[in-house]
């Protein structure tokens, strides 16, 4: 299963603290992590062996949404910050419509990607 993992600057600790707290399920090998550029240099420093995109506002979401439409991405968790304004906001709104077309699950919060990874860890 491969699972995107996106966060704004002012989330990107909260994102990598999640990683961590999750690193049993999230190091297993059946899943593989995908991340936009500076997000994925972040999960590396914790550990993670993830392959990076380019960073968001460079395409980085649209890669990854691409990844979605084609079947590859299972997963996203897009941790975002609904305080601060962001000059990418189209690419993001894409992303998250192509998660909605192509019924991918989507947690752009902590609790819900924590519910998203419960549930696979319940199927292993």
């Amino acid at each position: 299963m491969e699972i995107a993992i996106i966060a704004h600057d002012g989330k990107k600790a909260d994102l990598v603290q999640f990683l961590e707290k999750n690193k049993a399920i999230l190091q297993e090998e059946k899943i593989q992590l995908i991340a936009t550029g500076t997000t994925g240099g972040k999960a590396e420093n914790s550990g993670f062996k993830v392959a990076k995109m380019l960073s968001g506002p460079l395409g980085g979401d649209a890669q990854i949404a691409a990844r979605v439409a084609e079947g590859k991405t299972q997963m996203v968790f897009f941790f975002k910050d609904p305080l601060s304004s962001h000059p990418h906001e189209a690419d993001i709104n894409m992303l998250i419509r192509v998660c909605d077309v192509h019924n991918v699950p989507l947690a752009t919060n902590e609790a819900t990607a924590q519910l998203l990874l419960n549930a696979i860890a319940l199927q292993s």
